[in-house]
Order: C-alpha cells, then sequence, then structure tokens
C-alpha cells in the first residue's frame, strides 16, 4: 500500500476493497441497500472525525491574535457498527446460501457468506453467487482524518478559525479538506469574573471534504470511467469552557455534532450472469449505479488538557459521542 497522509488512510481502506465491492454491483436493484449496510462505518465515522479538533481552550486571542495548529483525529467505531444482519425479506433478488447472516461491515473482520443473486430475465432467471468483501479490522479499525488550522482574533472578544487540507493528487487519488469555524468569549458580560482563570465560550464549526478514488486503474470489472466520488459536510455547535493558567490548560465542552455524505460509483460496469438450469452466460452494462447518503447526529461530550511551552503547545482530547473521538495536536500560539 502507498505511503500517505493521514486523510488518505480512508481512501485506502476504501480502495482496498474496491475490486469486491464492485463485485456487489452484480446485486443491481439490491446493491445500494447491501453496499449501505457494508460502509456505513467508515462513512459515518469519517463524518463525526472531521467535527473534532477545533478547539484547545475556550479563551479567545486578542485582535489579531493568532495560532497555527496541525490536528489528528480518529473515530473510534463502535462494536455494533463492525457487523450487520443479512434479512433476505430486505432484498428483492438476494438471499443467503451459506455463511452466517451476521455479516462484517467494511470495519469488520472477515468474512465468508455467500449471496445468491436470482433476476428474472423474461421467461428464466440470471443468477450469480459472491462472498462478501472481508472487513479491514486487520489493517484499519478506526476512521481517521487530519487537517492544518489557522485562527485569528477580531473585533468582540471572538476568533474565526479556517481549516484546510490543500488538493492531494495521486494516480488514483484526489481529496481536499476546507472548514470554517467561529467562537465568542462569553466571560467578558460577567464583570469583574473575566479575570479569573476560568473561559467560557461559544463555537461553531463547518467542514467539508471531498475525494475521488479511479477504480478503473485497478483490475476490477470490465467497464469504463469507474471511480468513486464521496462527500462529507459536517458541522458542530459546542459550549467550551477551561482553566488557563501559565503552563496547564484544562477544558471541555458539551455540544451538538451532525454531519451529511454521500458516496457514488461511477462509470459503466458490464456485469455477466448465468441463465438459470443452462451454461449460457449473458452480460449487462450499467451506468453510474451508487448514488447514495448517509446522515449521523449526535450529543458531544468533550474533556481534554493541554500543555503550554511558551508560543508551543501540545494538546490531546476525548470527545464522547455515537463514535468516541480522540485527537491530538500541536500548535503555535501568539495572542
Amino acid at each position: 500500500m502507498k505511503k500517505i497522509t493521514l486523510l488518505l488512510v480512508f481512501l485506502l481502506s476504501f480502495s482496498a476493497k474496491s475490486q469486491e465491492l464492485e463485485m456487489l454491483l452484480l446485486a443491481k436493484g439490491d446493491a445500494n441497500l447491501l453496499i449501505k449496510n457494508y460502509m456505513s462505518p467508515v462513512m459515518e465515522g469519517m463524518s463525526y472525525s472531521l467535527n473534532n479538533g477545533w478547539n484547545h481552550t475556550a479563551k479567545t486571542h486578542k485582535k489579531l491574535g493568532f495560532d497555527i495548529s496541525f490536528t489528528a483525529n480518529i473515530a473510534l467505531v463502535p462494536s455494533s457498527k463492525k457487523t450487520f444482519m443479512f434479512n433476505s425479506n430486505d432484498y428483492k433478488y438476494l438471499t443467503l446460501e451459506s455463511g452466517s447472516n451476521e455479516i462484517n461491515t467494511v470495519m469488520g473482520g472477515n468474512n465468508s457468506s455467500e449471496i445468491g443473486i436470482r433476476i428474472p430475465d423474461e421467461d428464466n432467471y440470471k443468477i450469480r453467487q459472491f462472498t462478501m468483501p472481508d472487513g479491514i479490522s486487520n489493517e484499519v479499525n478506526t476512521v481517521p482524518s487530519a487537517m492544518i488550522q489557522a485562527s485569528v482574533g477580531i473585533p468582540f472578544d471572538t476568533n474565526i478559525s479556517f481549516r484546510v487540507l490543500p488538493t492531494i493528487k495521486t494516480n488514483d487519488v484526489k481529496a481536499s479538506l476546507v472548514g470554517f469555524g467561529i467562537k465568542h468569549n462569553l466571560m467578558q458580560y460577567f464583570g469583574p469574573l473575566d479575570k479569573l482563570p476560568l473561559n467560557i465560550a461559544l463555537f461553531g464549526g463547518f467542514t467539508t471534504m471531498n475525494a475521488t478514488y479511479n477504480l478503473q486503474n485497478r483490475d476490477g470489472l470490465p467497464g469504463n470511467n469507474q471511480e468513486t466520488k464521496t462527500k462529507f459536510n459536517s458541522y458542530t455547535i459546542q459550549t467550551l469552557a477551561s482553566l488557563d493558567f501559565p503552563i496547564v490548560s484544562i477544558y471541555g465542552g458539551i455540544g451538538f455534532d451532525k454531519g451529511s455524505s454521500n458516496l457514488k460509483i461511477n462509470g459503466t460496469y458490464d456485469l455477466t450472469y448465468t441463465i438459470e438450469g443452462t451454461n449460457t452466460t449473458v452480460t449487462e452494462s450499467i451506468i453510474d449505479p451508487i448514488n447514495m447518503d448517509f446522515d449521523v447526529s449526535s450529543i458531544t461530550g468533550t474533556l481534554g488538557i493541554r500543555l503550554s511551552l511558551g508560543f508551543f503547545k501540545i494538546y490531546g482530547n476525548y470527545t464522547i459521542k455515537e463514535y468516541n473521538t480522540i485527537s491530538t495536536g500541536i500548535s503555535f500560539s501568539f495572542r
């Protein structure tokens, strides 16, 4: 596997299974549901991962004070999201031929379940079997993201923040990330209390990520212009509090995360089936077969610590939500 940035570990986890995911397209009308069940933890986990790492204090900069931070987040996939139940009644053309009906998702372990396909074709049926793709838990068991962030103080005890990962291009992958946030100091409204080391603030942030993976460069199904496209929009609103001492800051917050994402598999795919009861095969082409949406939301609670060595900061925090998330990073701050 290629050595790529932390953000692209997500894409690597997807591309590692891209050929097998193409085989799931044989399910035709049932493919959207089957792939959605299989891929949901990495799509949901990325939405939660992108919402983390915005703050390491509730304190705001003085006017034109600023910091530059480098943050890495990892969303922990709950055990309940590592499998899904295959129920034949949910599908029009699919049945479980052998193996367990508890199937590992992309973030789970190995699969042995054989899925049968039986699609009406004039006076007969087109049939095919495939084994569900294994999960990648032996290689990756969290959903990571990384970004560079800059925050600057503006009037009214307010910070604005920008986060980015410049467009990354390889032969197979193109990905980019941008985000915007705003933090407003509430201690200014409590008179002499603003002299305490306690800081309280409100924060809101938005992050969007787009990624494209070229399936055509892999040995997959015959066809043309094969690629996957993913898009993530993540939103967070938080109430922050911190105790800021010269060397150590303890910070935390409660809030609400929301995220929406989309997965598309585009291109032309040539699918081969056998006519039931014969040795005759037929090939059909499908175009842009997959377009599915994922939505998440969760109450959040964060607790973290930051060490300050002059303008250099080291920080880390843990956030409790549907996909608990760990964030860590370094910052260069000039107030």
